[in-house]
């Protein structure tokens, strides 16, 4: 069933006064925009202002999937608890408003949360710009929306959510904070790369200023307090094959090919790497050969076996795959052009974008998480799915894909904690290499 997220604000200048409303529909996987929704209503209250925004956001989610479970996230206290059945409607303005919000998707689909107002920036610039185009005697339209530029700066800096996808950087900071409060917690060093097992270290919590009730933690001490060990994915690209000199796209749609002579020396090198450092305790490997190969190098080193995840294969690249991205610009310009500009684009005949391999490795990471807690794990991959751990464990945009080096057999890594942060402990290492 389809997830999304949507925040949904409104306002009006003088209560009752010229009035907006804006909402967004996010995917909670990617972080990814998928519909804004915003409008000048006229001279209105922020109330109803708010339940407008409300109805545009649910109306928004159930156009992109009727079946889809919805969180919706306002700064309203007021909608928020009406909506979720707490308090009365007593308001002869809010009950026929509140009523149209009930009937647009079913009861059991949809939940509430509230959050504070610099949580919201994304649907309250919406509902700004709404109101301004109203000042000029126009509708709000969405070729000049700016509201997700800003917000996503604004969720950087904002209180992260208690809630969210295991490992994402926004998910469960809040009870780290709280446990924060309670403990000063040790945790490992500075210059640990990854955990080693049975480490103790907690999640990377975002340190506030010290409060009555909340010390910062001392000088020395460990970001967070004690959780437990972390599960640990260590994440190997691939050794080369014949087309990683080349630069040319090579995904899970292509020719399937094996390593190079070159690939499989690197393997034995980031083998021998790992078996030296002695924390690998599980391989796992996309099922393509060149991952294969390379997991069957560092697994009988270390005497493990190898198991295949079919989520960790690489994008398939569709009529890309074996060119170059100069071939790509000559034969598809408009095709490429639009993938560089949007995770929802996909590559030329029937390819799989961004945003539908954020999906999935998502869900293979929780899989994962959920099997092998505490331990720390090798995931021989490629370069997609790397680079997607690596950003959602950061919280970062999208277009972070396209602004990190990975090369061939190196090593990055990742640690996922009890309190739902991930932190990023290694990118890009190939120092086993030289």
């Amino acid at each position: 069933m389809p997830r999304f997220v949507v925040e949904a604000d409104g306002g009006s200048r003088g209560n009752p006064g010229p009035a907006g409303y804006g909402a967004v529909v996010l995917d909670p996987a990617s972080g990814e925009t998928l519909a804004e929704r915003a409008e000048f209503i006229g001279v209105a209250t922020n109330n109803v202002a708010e339940y407008k925004g409300l109805i545009a956001g649910l109306t928004a989610a159930r156009d992109l999937a009727s079946d889809a479970e919805v969180l919706v996230r306002m700064d309203s206290k007021l909608v928020v608890e009406q909506m979720s059945g707490r308090w009365k409607i007593k308001h002869p303005d809010m009950k026929p408003l509140a009523a149209e919000a009930a009937r647009i998707l079913p009861r059991a689909q949809v939940t509430y949360e509230w959050i504070p107002r610099e949580r919201n920036k994304h649907a309250d610039r919406l509902a700004n710009e709404a109101m301004d185009a109203g000042k000029r005697g126009e509708q709000w339209e969405p070729s000049a929306s700016s509201a997700a530029l800003d917000a996503s700066a604004a969720r950087s800096l904002s209180t992260p959510p208690p809630s969210g996808p295991p490992g994402d950087a926004a998910a469960g900071a809040a009870a780290a904070r709280a446990a924060l409060a309670a403990s000063r917690g040790g945790g490992a060093g500075a210059d640990t790369l990854w955990a080693e097992p049975g480490s103790g270290t907690g999640g990377p919590a975002p340190q506030a200023a010290p409060t009555a009730t909340a010390a910062a933690p001392a000088a020395g001490q460990g970001w967070g307090p004690d959780m437990g060990a972390p599960a640990t994915f260590v994440l190997l690209r691939h050794g080369e094959t014949a087309l990683t000199p080349q630069k040319r796209f090579s995904g899970s749609g292509g020719s399937d090919p094996e390593l190079s002579p070159a690939g499989r020396r690197q393997a034995a090198a980031v083998a021998e790497a790992l078996a030296a450092r002695g924390t690998v305790q599980t391989v796992i490997s996309s099922p393509l050969l060149r991952c294969r190969e390379t997991a069957r190098a560092v697994a009988d080193r270390l005497g493990l076996d190898v198991t295949v995840e079919q989520g960790l294969r690489e994008v398939d690249f569709g009529a890309w795959e074996g060119l170059t991205f100069a071939e790509v610009q000559e034969r598809f310009p408009d095709d490429l052009q639009a993938w560089l500009d949007s995770p929802k684009a996909a590559p030329t005949g029937g390819g799989e974008s961004f945003a539908a391999a954020t999906r999935r490795i998502s869900a293979t990471r929780d899989r994962l998480l959920a099997a092998h807690a505490g331990r720390t794990v090798l995931l021989v991959t490629h370069v997609t799915p790397v680079k997607i751990l690596v950003r959602l464990a950061l919280g970062a945009p999208p277009e972070s894909l396209f602004r990190m080096e990975l090369s061939a057999a190196s090593l990055s890594a990742v640690a996922y904690y009890a309190d739902g942060n991930a932190s990023v402990r290694l990118l890009n290492d190939t120092a086993h290499l030289r």
